[in-house]
C-alpha cells in the first residue's frame, strides 16, 4: 500500500504542494511585517516627537518599541529563517529540481543555461541576502535599540549607540524592502511565466552579461545599505537617498527601478 501511496505526504507532493505551502506561508509573515516596518511604523514613530507632544510622544515610542517592535522582530526573524529553510527543502525534496529543459526543436539546453533555473538562483540570491541582513544587520542593531528602550522606560540613561544602531537598521531592512520586489519576482518566475519553459537556451555571452549587471547591482546596493560606501550611514547622502526622503517615496521608486533592471535583463538575454 505505501508503495503505491499518492498524497500530502509523498515525496514530490511534498515538495511541489507542502514545503511550498509552507515556504509561501513563512515568506507572507515575513514580508508583510517587513513591510510594515517600512512603510508604517518607521513614519508612524517619527510623527510620535513631532510638536506639539514631543516630550509625551518620545516616551510613547520608547513604550511602543519596547512591546510592539520586540513582539514583531521575534515573528519578523524567525519567518526569515522559516522562508529560508523551505525554500532550501523544496530545492532539495523535489526530484530534479535543477533540471535543465528542451527548446523549440526538442533539444536539451543544459541547466545552467535554463532561463527558468537562472530566474530562481537569483530569487534564491536575494532572498539569502535579505536573510543574512534580518540577522546580521537588522536583529543585531535592534537589539541595542530594544535595550535602550527598555532601560529609559525603568529610568536610566539613554545610550548614545541606539541612534547609529537604528540607522543602520533602517538602512538594512529598506534595502531589504527594495530587494524583495525583484526577489518576488524570481521566485515566481521559474513556474509561472508562459514560454520561458521551452525557448532558446541563453547564450553563454548572454549569461555572463546577465551575473556581471545583476551581481554589480546587488552589490553596489548591499555594501551601500552596510555603510561601506563613501558616504556611510550619512542620511540623504550619495546612495543613501534611496532609503531617506519623504515618507516611503524613495524606497518604493526604489524597488520598482530594482524590478525594473531585472525585468529588462530577462527580456532582452534571456529571448536573444
Amino acid at each position: 500500500m505505501l508503495a503505491e501511496y499518492s498524497g500530502f505526504f509523498e515525496r514530490a507532493n511534498l515538495g511541489t504542494m507542502g514545503f511550498r505551502w509552507l515556504h509561501i506561508l513563512a515568506g507572507i509573515t515575513w514580508i508583510g511585517l517587513l513591510y510594515f516596518f517600512n512603510v508604517v511604523q518607521v513614519p508612524a514613530y517619527a510623527q510620535f516627537e513631532a510638536e506639539p507632544h514631543k516630550e509625551i510622544g518620545g516616551k510613547a515610542r520608547l513604550i511602543a518599541i519596547d512591546k510592539v517592535t520586540r513582539k514583531a522582530l521575534w515573528w519578523f526573524r524567525w519567518a526569515a529563517v522559516g522562508t529560508f529553510l523551505t525554500g532550501i527543502l523544496i530545492t532539495g525534496i523535489i526530484k530534479d529540481y535543477y533540471t535543465g529543459g528542451t527548446d523549440s526543436a526538442g533539444e536539451e539546453i543544459s541547466w545552467g543555461r535554463f532561463a527558468p533555473n537562472i530566474g530562481i538562483s537569483t530569487g534564491m540570491l536575494l532572498g539569502t541576502i535579505m536573510m543574512l541582513n534580518v540577522w546580521g544587520v537588522i536583529w543585531r542593531n535592534q537589539k541595542v535599540v530594544l535595550a535602550n528602550a527598555a532601560n529609559v522606560l525603568a529610568g536610566g540613561e539613554a545610550n548614545p549607540d541606539a541612534p547609529a544602531a537604528g540607522r543602520k537598521a533602517l538602512m538594512a531592512s529598506r534595502q531589504n524592502m527594495i530587494f524583495s520586489v525583484a526577489m518576488l519576482f524570481f521566485m515566481i518566475y521559474k513556474a509561472h511565466l508562459t514560454g520561458v519553459t521551452v525557448g532558446t537556451p541563453v547564450t553563454s555571452g548572454n549569461l555572463a552579461l546577465f551575473w556581471i549587471i545583476s551581481l554589480l547591482v546587488i552589490g553596489i546596493l548591499e555594501l551601500n545599505c552596510l555603510g561601506l560606501l563613501p558616504w556611510k550611514t550619512a542620511p540623504n547622502k550619495g546612495l543613501n537617498k534611496i532609503y531617506d526622503g519623504p515618507g516611503v517615496r524613495n524606497p518604493l521608486i526604489a524597488s520598482f527601478v530594482v524590478w525594473g533592471i531585472f525585468l529588462v535583463l530577462t527580456e532582452v538575454l534571456f529571448k536573444a
